[in-house]
């Protein structure tokens, strides 16, 4: 059978990268803001943990954001010291030329050693050559530069006379280096905090989870799919613990940065802001249409993925059967045709939501165009520092980051909602109703079951068991046989109260069970079931699984009882062979031997055999009957079988068809009465088949 891949929850991710991610289908909460307030009352008890985070994140931020413009301060020194140098080489030519008379009465500024006086002259010689008229014969000589440049070279002669000022050059640098390193500091703090609260939030979300499938009834795990139960407890968590770790920080550190991004940007300058801010609705209006454009290629990649991932498993689980039939090319021809598709919705996904950076980078390059050319013009003349330009430019570069997070983590927030509301959904299930504080316990079980007008529907308009009496004495074996879906399994469910009956009585020892503990009564009972389960661990731990605290001693009693000690002590390992997830190391015969083993541990007063031996072959199904003959003496036992010669030494045989009991009696009288028994029984040993009759 075809199984969907349960590995993906609502908010996974296919393909990589942030062009992918970006474009994903997103998975939408069907009430976004009452499963967000509720997902927000987990996050309550982390309150302080929260605020440290917020702090932390706004200080690594703002020291970040401050970087380029202590930067431009390097490099505005530079170029004051470039300015300077130039304008002591001007004027010094300048008095040598002798052009203007009260340059001259000046001293010669390559004779000043003095920095100030230095510095005091060149402010002389400027003022003086302001008062020039600018079309005079001296109007080569007037300087044309900014206040702003101007005080900044005079300040860097006096400052270094007219040389590079590495020194404050490099206690810029150094202070960067401790913007950056206490920026780091933070973000770590920021990113361990948060990693306790995201971890400690699913911890209790997941034995929230997990406490409440205990109290689930069974309906539900049967009504639900188990790989769904699956992803919402493994992968829906998983995705809300990362969404927490990752994206709650990322959308405070992001907000920040644009408003600090652009904040910084005004203050160097509002124009080239401008320009900038008028990019985004270009950015922003690009990435939402190839995002709608992709969705549906990713969509259909996934639905495709789905579908060859269940024909690979198919075709893996039967490859026998395949070959048996002769139906390889069949097979190579339908994966042919799920992979083609698979492969054509996969590159238009892949293509559509990969020119997303390449446009993101082409818009951004026309406002980088326009920043370059008009900051360009205004250095030229002397309107910004090189160094703000600079700064400018780095910001403006940046800004498309925490816009482009901003965006991604939008999506990442709607499916983590959409995965908190599924868990959400498990948390607000009907669970089963809970035992009266007065339940009943009885100390000393002898296992004497009766049904009186028992009345039991899975649905409401659909009749199953009307009206089941049966009256079962303790030691004695129930035989219960009938067609598929007459209703066998059902009355063991109802003797475990794992279904709850609509009307009547079900009793042990005269104590109805709906007034006992569930845990009480179903310690009564042993179960060995068709399909075995054992899990992953030793032989002896899974036997030991029927009783806590088992010994060796009793565990290998158990074992000798089940038939089971010889092929044990066989196996390398002996009790300590580990059985691999699905015990496939040993055979389907070994398993229902070792079940059984586990069952006669657990010393039940009920037993309850389901299609024990329905798989194993005849050899096996001898030492499986040894085995149940010694764990069902001196206990109550219901047998569920289609073998009917397994049964024939029962007490009692209940032939059930539609819910109803429509035959009682032991094997002899029922062969005598020639019912419905008598022709199924005949049918397995003389190839006849049941009179349609009595199947009505």
């Amino acid at each position: 059978m075809s199984k969907q891949n349960s590995s993906q929850g609502p908010g996974g991710v296919a393909g990589g990268g942030m062009g992918p991610r970006f474009a994903q289908p997103v998975a939408k909460a069907k009430d976004f803001k009452g499963t967000l307030k509720r997902l927000g009352r987990y996050l309550r008890p982390h309150v302080v943990s929260l605020i440290i985070v917020l702090i932390f994140a706004i200080g690594s931020t703002l020291f970040t954001i401050a970087a380029p413009k202590v930067a431009a301060k390097a490099m505005n020194k530079l170029q004051d010291s470039y300015m300077a140098r130039m304008m002591l080489e001007k004027m010094s030519e300048a008095q040598k030329m002798n052009p203007i008379e009260e340059f001259v009465k000046l001293p010669m500024l390559n004779q000043v050693k003095d920095a100030d006086q230095k510095a005091d002259i060149v402010r002389k010689m400027i003022d003086l050559s302001k008062k020039m008229p600018d079309n005079g014969p001296q109007a080569g000589e007037k300087v044309k530069l900014t206040d702003e440049q101007i005080n900044g070279a005079i300040r860097a002669i006096r400052e270094t006379n007219g040389q590079y000022d590495f020194q404050s050059i490099g206690d810029i640098a150094l202070i960067l280096l401790g913007m950056y390193l206490v920026s780091a500091s933070f973000s770590l703090v920021m990113g361990l905090v948060m990693s306790g609260v995201a971890q400690k939030t699913v911890y209790d979300l997941r034995r929230e989870v997990d406490n409440k499938l205990a109290r689930l009834p069974l309906q539900y795990f049967d009504r639900h799919p188990h790989g769904d139960i699956l992803s919402r407890v493994t992968n829906d968590t998983d995705t809300i613990a990362t969404t927490l770790q990752q994206s709650l920080t990322q959308v405070i550190t992001s907000v920040i940065t644009i408003i600090g991004y652009i904040i910084m940007m005004l203050t160097i300058s509002p124009i080239l802001t401008l320009i900038v801010i008028a990019t985004l609705p270009l950015y922003i209006g690009t990435t939402a249409f190839i995002a709608r454009k992709s969705q549906k290629y990713f969509a259909a990649q996934q639905k495709e993925l789905g579908q060859l991932s269940g024909h690979v498993e198919e075709m893996y689980t039967g490859h026998k059967i395949v070959k048996a039939f002769g139906r390889e090319g069949d097979s190579l021809e339908k994966f042919e045709a799920v992979n083609d598709r698979l492969y054509s919705a996969g590159w238009k996904a892949q293509f559509v939501s990969g020119i997303m950076f390449p446009l993101m980078n082409f818009i951004g390059n026309l406002g980088y165009v326009g920043i370059s050319i008009v900051g360009g013009i205004w250095i030229t003349r002397n309107i910004l520092g090189f160094g703000d330009i600079l700064a400018f430019i780095q910001y403006s570069r940046s800004l498309t980051m925490p816009i482009i997070q901003t965006a991604n983590i939008a999506n990442v927030i709607q499916a983590t909602i959409a995965c908190a509301e599924r868990v959400f959904e498990v948390l607000d299930e009907e669970e089963e109703v809970p035992d009266s504080p007065h339940a009943k316990v009885i100390e000393m079980p002898k296992g004497d079951v009766k049904f009186e007008h028992v009345f039991f529907r899975y649905e409401e308009d659909v009749p199953l068991i009307e009206d089941m009496n049966l009256d079962v004495r303790r030691g004695h074996t129930i035989a219960i046989v009938g067609p598929t879906g007459a209703g066998k399994t059902t009355l063991v469910n109802l003797l475990m109260r794992f279904y709850e009956i609509d009307a009547g009585r079900i009793s042990i020892d005269g104590v109805d069970i709906k007034v006992m503990e569930r845990s009480a009564l179903r310690k009564m009972f042993g179960m060995v079931l068709q399909d075995t389960w054992l899990f992953n661990g030793t032989i002896r731990d899974n036997i030991a699984y029927g009783k806590s605290g088992a010994t060796m001693e009793e565990i290998v009693r158990a074992a000798k009882a089940a038939h089971a000690d010889h092929f044990v002590r066989t196996l390398p390992d002996g009790y300590n062979t580990v059985l691999n997830e699905e015990a496939t190391n040993i055979s389907q015969g070994q398993k229902q031997l070792l079940t059984i083993a586990r069952a006669i541990l657990a010393d039940p007063v009920v037993l309850i055999l389901d299609e024990a031996t329905s798989s194993v072959d005849t050899r096996t199904e001898v030492l499986i009957q040894r085995a149940m003959a010694n764990l069902m003496k001196n206990r109550t036992s219901f047998v569920i079988a289609h073998r009917l010669s397994t049964i024939r030494d029962a007490e009692l045989i209940l032939v059930m068809n539609k819910g109803r009991i429509i035959e009682m009696g032991n094997h002899k009288a029922l062969i005598d009465q020639g019912g419905f028994y008598a022709d199924l029984y005949n049918s397995q040993f003389t190839g006849v088949q049941p009179r349609s009759r009595a199947l009505h």
